[in-house]
């Protein structure tokens, strides 16, 4: 589970119009020209718009990436906690960090381990001491949805002289960011969407428009339509650790066409997801939050709801290994 709380627990009839002319002929009145019969023919009806599929989610959208034309709405603009779909925003403040380096290396520290001990989080299991690019934590926390992967980052592009310090300056920079993208009903009070004051939410609607953004960077795409990855970094002791994350996203591979992007699932948001997919030159993004049935099927449904076609319903989920995380 991502970012999991431990609780001891949206698209004639012609009408022909006849003049009747007066001609002059030698000054005298013509009688008015006879117009040829009109044949009626059978009226041709509209086709009827395929109807809206019907999803187990509270909340739910469905955009054209290429224009952010909404396809689909179900409670679309109400807030609602989104568990480590936040993550979405976390790497997306990293990748719009003006003069980024991806290649940077950054030191795993214990407080993310004990950061994710103490949560009861989904983890990348990184290694105190481990040194990590950042592009490399950016699969670690899109991946197997590392909350200790979402720390690292919020720690590094963050300011302050403490980690606690440095962590609250990031999540500022996911609010800033927010605002910026006009994105009014979604707020941060971490960095992974873990919020015991359920302070960081967002809408349906809202979710879809940053994913959109995000799309627009290669390096984000090229991460979150990945299966699985294998990182090799150095070891504290000096060897070289070899890191195997897979996506917890079962409709990669699953659904023809699905380029990401991100699973969420803790106690108060309950199952979520961020799929995009593209079929030919049309891609959608859409976004489940808490979803009671099966938000995979539910995505894909959506996108053949987009797409005209009909394969979710064939649809077989890839499945995880018994050591991946799940979300």
């Amino acid at each position: 589970m991502s970012a999991r709380l431990r609780l001891t627990g949206a698209r004639t009839t012609a009408g022909i119009a006849l003049t009747t002319g007066l001609v002059l002929a030698g000054g005298a009145l013509a009688a008015p020209a006879q117009a040829a019969p009109v044949q009626a023919g059978p009226v041709q009806a509209a086709p009827a718009a395929a109807k809206a599929p019907t999803v187990g989610a509270k909340g739910a959208y469905l955009l054209d990436n290429a224009n952010g034309k909404s396809l689909f709405s179900k409670a679309g603009d109400t807030r609602r906690q989104m568990a480590s779909t936040t993550k979405i925003m976390t790497v997306s403040v990293v990748l719009d960090t003006k003069g980024v380096d991806l290649n940077r290396k950054v030191t795993v520290k214990q407080a993310y381990r004990d950061y994710v001990a103490k949560m009861g989080a989904s983890t990348a299991d990184l290694r105190t001491g481990d040194k990590l690019t950042v592009r490399q934590l950016l699969y670690a926390t899109m991946l197997p949805s590392g909350c200790d992967a979402a720390m690292a980052l919020a720690d590094t592009f963050g300011s302050g002289t403490t980690t606690a310090a440095r962590t609250k300056s990031f999540i500022s920079k996911m609010n800033a960011k927010a605002k910026e993208l006009g994105l009014k009903n979604t707020a941060f009070d971490s960095f992974d969407g873990n919020s015991p004051k359920g302070k960081t939410y967002s809408s349906p609607k809202d979710l879809a428009n940053l994913t959109r953004h995000a799309l627009k960077k290669t390096d984000f795409r090229t991460v979150v339509k990945s299966t699985q990855t294998v990182q090799k970094a150095p070891a504290a002791n000096g060897g070289t650790r070899t890191y195997t994350w897979y996506n917890t996203n079962k409709l990669l591979g699953s659904y023809k066409g699905t380029i990401g992007v991100k699973t969420g699932t803790n106690t108060p948001a309950g199952p979520c997801l961020v799929f995009a997919g593209t079929r030919g030159s049309k891609t959608v993004v859409g976004v489940l939050l808490n979803d009671s049935a099966d938000r995979f099927k539910d995505a894909g449904k959506l996108m053949d709801h987009a797409f005209g076609t009909k394969t979710a319903k064939n649809m077989t989920l890839r499945k995880l290994p018994a050591s991946a995380q799940r979300d």
